[in-house]
C-alpha cells in the first residue's frame, strides 16, 4: 500500500498496443515469441498514444532473444533448446525446455524451419560481436526505449554467460 508501482501493458498483438496507447501506459511487446505484429503494434501505439498522469510520451519495451557464446557453433547449440520447445509447442506437444542437441536445425522440415525463421526474427545467436551487432540493428530498426532480454538456455551457467555477453554488448 502506498507504493507507486508503474502499470504496463504487455501484448503480443495490436489489441495490446491499442490499450496501452488509449490508457497512456508504457507498452511491452512480446516480440521474442510473436514478432509478426511487432512493427505494426509499435507504430499503432506511438501514433495513437494519449498522455496520462503516468506517462507523457510513448515508451516501448521489446523482448529480444539472445543466445550468446564464445563461438557461433556453441551459440547455435544453446539455442536448440528453445527451438525444440517452440516446435513442440506449435506442433501440439508442449514440453519443458529440452536439453540442447547438435545440428537440430538440419533435421527439420520446411514447415518447422519457416516457423523458426519467423520466431527467430527477434533473436541474436552468436559470438559477442555478432550479438552486439544484432542488438544495435534491432534497436535502430525499432527505436525501442528498453529491451527485455530473454534466453531460454537449458544450462544455468551457459544462460548466465549469455546474459553477461548481452549486458556487455549493450554497453559497448
Amino acid at each position: 500500500m502506498g507504493l507507486k508501482v508503474p502499470l504496463w501493458i504487455l501484448g503480443s498483438s495490436l489489441f495490446g498496443a491499442q490499450t496501452a496507447a488509449a490508457l497512456g501506459l508504457p507498452f511491452a511487446f512480446a516480440s521474442h515469441f510473436a514478432p509478426a505484429q511487432m512493427m505494426p503494434a509499435i507504430e499503432l501505439y506511438r501514433s495513437t498514444f494519449r498522455p496520462s498522469p503516468q506517462l507523457a510520451a510513448p515508451y516501448v519495451m521489446l523482448a529480444f532473444n539472445v543466445f550468446a557464446a564464445d563461438s557461433q557453433d556453441e551459440a547455435q547449440y544453446l539455442a536448440s533448446s528453445m527451438q525444440q520447445a517452440f516446435v513442440n509447442l506449435r506442433s501440439g506437444r508442449p514440453s519443458q525446455l529440452p536439453p540442447p542437441v547438435h545440428g537440430y536445425l538440419q533435421g527439420l522440415g520446411p514447415a518447422e524451419r519457416a516457423l523458426l525463421d519467423e520466431v527467430l526474427s527477434c533473436t541474436a545467436i552468436g559470438t559477442p560481436a555478432e550479438v552486439r551487432a544484432a542488438l544495435k540493428a534491432f534497436i535502430a530498426r525499432t527505436q525501442a526505449d528498453e529491451l527485455l532480454i530473454t534466453s531460454q538456455i537449458y544450462d544455468h551457467a551457459a544462460r548466465r554467460r549469455s546474459f553477461g555477453i548481452a549486458a556487455q554488448a549493450a554497453q559497448d
